[in-house]
């Protein structure tokens, strides 16, 4: 049985290693999670023991400093002292505003998934977070709508190994989606949302070219009201795709959709190795 015996005696006395966790320079910029208050926000200043973050409403937080205690594009990190910037050039950013990790071969999937609500949710997930989801083996599947969710758990069985990490729409208070989530919640599953309708609402209106998304009457099917509103000529499918064409990078999503997907990867992402 796994337990604080069940390992092999060091006669030497040393002691268990820590787990190291791989060492970041906060570079002014930066966008960074802070693991334990979930808060998502880019560096302004970094002055151990504090560090100073700005999240995409404009609000300051002073943050403490420690080893693992922030995750970039999901994986955990220390950040560092950042060195004398080198040339704009030399630096590879993610979409998800991480440092692009060093080209590898195809890594095995790990068990545990991460799932949302349809396919554009997984293209959305994809388009930004990609890069960060293959370093750590981490599959995006699509629910084709929440209905099932407590089903679907249960037919996955989660366990400490194999977890679950889930993203849903319109998770407000009262929503249909809020009253599946309490169904839904068990250990080993994190269950994560944001409160727009839709996750084509998450996309910051300025990126598309307006101002503020419009309010769609009840009777009518959101994404059609949408079209409608924009004088598309045609399907909501190409449409979608003429959305996600504008979406760049983390700076043109909304910061509830951002710390969701940042916490959910930190959650299925497998833990670091000792």
């Amino acid at each position: 049985m796994p337990g604080i015996l069940s390992e092999p005696i060091d006669d030497s006395g040393g002691r268990r290693r820590r787990p190291e966790w791989p060492r970041l320079p906060a570079d002014k910029g930066l966008t960074v999670r802070h693991r334990t208050t979930g808060i998502v926000g880019t560096v302004v200043r970094f002055a151990p023991p504090l560090i100073r973050l700005r999240d995409q409403g404009g609000r300051i937080h002073d943050l403490p400093v420690a080893d693992g205690a922030f995750s970039v594009g999901g994986r955990t990190v220390t950040l560092t002292r950042p060195q004398p910037k080198p040339d704009e050039s030399t630096i590879d950013l993610t979409a998800s505003g991480s440092i692009a990790p060093p080209r590898t071969g195809a890594r095995v999937a790990v068990p545990s998934r991460l799932l949302v609500e349809g396919v554009h949710d997984a293209e959305l997930v994809e388009k930004i977070w990609g890069d960060d989801l293959r370093v750590e083996g981490v599959v995006v599947e699509p629910l084709h709508g929440a209905d099932d969710l407590v089903a679907v758990i249960d037919e996955f069985r989660p366990t400490p190994e194999r977890r679950l990490g889930v993203l849903l729409d319109h998770l407000v208070d009262h929503s249909k989606e809020h009253h599946i989530a309490r169904a839904a919640s068990q250990e080993n599953v994190l269950i994560r949302g944001h409160h727009y309708v839709d996750i084509w609402q998450a996309i910051r209106p300025k990126a598309l070219g307006f101002e503020s998304w419009p309010e769609v009457p009840r009777s009518m099917e959101w994404k059609e009201g949408i079209r409608e509103w924009m004088g598309f000529g045609g399907t909501t499918g190409e449409l979608w795709r003429h959305l996600l064409a504008r979406v760049y990078d983390y700076r043109d999503l909304e910061p509830s959709l951002v710390g969701a997907v940042e916490e959910l990867i930190d959650f299925v992402a497998p833990p670091p190795t000792d």
